[in-house]
């Protein structure tokens, strides 16, 4: 089975909290990035915010208000 693409996400973060991010993914046995993912799709899932499949964002990337 194809993987979907991924996108690249540049961001500054405090010191602190990048340590407890990699605490956090090791006790996981996850790397950064993908316990960062774990921890949006967590946060959306308990705000009920749906997460656009890629298609969907790739058709809708110019249409911005």
């Amino acid at each position: 089975m194809a993987t979907a693409k991924t996108a690249t996400l540049t961001f500054r973060i405090d010191p602190g909290l990048k340590e407890a991010l990699r605490i956090a993914a090791d006790q996981e046995h996850r790397s950064i990035a993908n316990m960062v993912e774990v921890l949006i799709r967590g946060y959306c899932e308990r705000n009920g915010i749906t997460i656009p499949h890629s298609e969907e964002v790739k058709n809708n990337n110019g249409a911005r208000s």
